[in-house]
């Protein structure tokens, strides 16, 4: 059900990641990373060992029954998986173990600093759509399926080995996707709870309108995707050795120390639990206007000296704004 990504290639890919950003939608860069040398090699994995050390990277391990799905346990009290600690040439080597086995165990590096983990590598593989100084990572693994899941930040993945395909949902369908707990991911962010591949539609009977929003793509060595700020985005990786390298960067202006919109979040689900309907509604309205109505002339009607945290602060006053709020949760 789902429609196919949009597509640039050729003349058509951006120049940076601006350009990107200004498209507001997710796009496939079809050869945007043809001419690495990881791409063009015969033998990705030897590739890899030549940057290869004794760097200890975090693996995620599963048991070959339940098909690469990275997941929770039946009752989403713990995970379906283990983490060991490992060298990128160790996994190298169990990986290519496993290769050739009808039901391999779930094998995954994920997001391994490379400057750290394979120092030279991101100096031969790199995008021109960025500075040097933002620092790629580095997926390394198997038939591995990543929940539907979404990132705090923009992205670029590029897909450096094997295939990979990628099912994208856009912000505004996380009402549909049936999202698990916020405090217990299986990798530091929120998942839906759908099986993808099988969906259980009377168990998630939501998930049957997120489908009528979804957009895929397979994307093959050489190729990149954007993946914009919170897109959920699901991908299973469909050969025995699969590497991606990813970029997230942020194009809005540095957080507040302990301001993460996140954070946020949570505090207004501890403010809010308990109230009244009619005294949510009323907050909602409050929120809509307050914190997300960008119209300009909101405020017209304020002297800019007046306007206080709704208007320009300098830094003394978002410090002073930071100290009240500490006091206040501490209270």
């Amino acid at each position: 059900m789902a429609s196919p990504i949009d597509e640039r290639a050729g003349a058509g890919l951006p120049a940076n990641a601006a350009d990107l950003v200004a498209l507001g939608q997710p796009v496939v860069l079809r050869g945007l990373a043809a001419g690495w040398p990881i791409v063009r090699a015969g033998d990705p994995a030897a590739y890899l060992r030549r940057f290869a050390g004794d760097t200890p990277v975090d693996v995620a391990v599963g048991a070959p029954e339940f098909g690469g799905r990275l997941f929770y346990t039946a009752d989403l009290a713990g995970l379906n998986f283990v983490k060991e600690r490992s060298t990128v040439g160790a996994v190298l080597d169990r990986l290519a173990a496993a290769a050739d086995a009808a039901r391999p165990p779930a094998i995954a590096a994920q997001a391994v600093t490379v400057r750290e983990a394979l120092p030279g590598f991101a100096e031969e593989n790199r995008l021109t759509l960025f500075d040097r100084d933002l620092a790629p990572r580095i997926w390394i693994g198997n038939r591995v399926v990543v929940a539907t899941h979404h990132d705090m930040a923009s992205n670029v993945a590029v897909v450096a080995a094997g295939r990979r395909r990628f099912t994208l949902f856009p912000p505004d369908q996380v009402g549909n996707l049936h999202i698990g707990p916020l405090e217990f991911t299986p990798a530091g962010t929120p998942v839906s709870l759908v099986d993808l591949d099988a969906p259980d539609l009377d168990r998630f009977p939501r998930f049957a309108e997120a489908l009528r929003h979804a957009r895929t793509a397979e994307l093959a060595p050489g190729d990149a995707i954007y993946i914009p700020h919170m897109w959920w985005h699901h991908v299973r990786s469909l050969d025995p050795l699969s590497v991606l390298v990813n970029y997230w960067w942020s194009e809005a202006a540095a957080p507040q120390p302990g301001l993460a919109p996140v954070d946020a979040m949570i505090h207004a689900l501890l403010a809010f639990d308990g109230l009244p309907d009619e005294q949510r509604a009323a907050w909602r309205a409050m929120f809509d206007q307050l914190v997300f109505d960008d119209d300009p002339d909101a405020l017209a009607a304020v002297p800019p000296e007046r306007r206080g945290i709704r208007g320009a602060l300098d830094e003394n006053a978002k410090a002073r704004l930071r100290r009240q709020l500490g006091r206040m949760m501490a209270s």
